[in-house]
């Protein structure tokens, strides 16, 4: 189940990356279509990544905890406690 884990962060980690990077070229480029629409595009990406990683792992922070009978990120290990870094 870790390497599977860990696939998972990295495809987050590489949405999140291509979504900082869309968003660092609109800075200078404001008015770019093109880079408007792979925004856009990078910012659903993420956000798909990102709900399917929490529906199988959990939280990944304390704002998208979700839980109504519980404070799910406080519920079971850290990653340091894991071994994870």
């Amino acid at each position: 189940m870790a390497g599977e884990k860990q696939k998972a962060l990295k495809k987050l980690q590489a949405a999140r990356f291509a979504l900082h990077e869309a968003n660092l070229y609109l800075d200078s480029h404001p008015t770019c279509a093109e880079g408007l629409r792979y925004f856009r595009e990078k910012q659903a990406q993420c956000e798909k990544v990102t709900a399917a990683f929490e529906e199988k792992y959990g939280p990944l922070t304390a704002a998208a905890s979700k839980a109504e009978e519980s404070f799910e990120w406080a519920m079971g290990a850290f990653p340091w406690e894991r071994g994870e870094s």
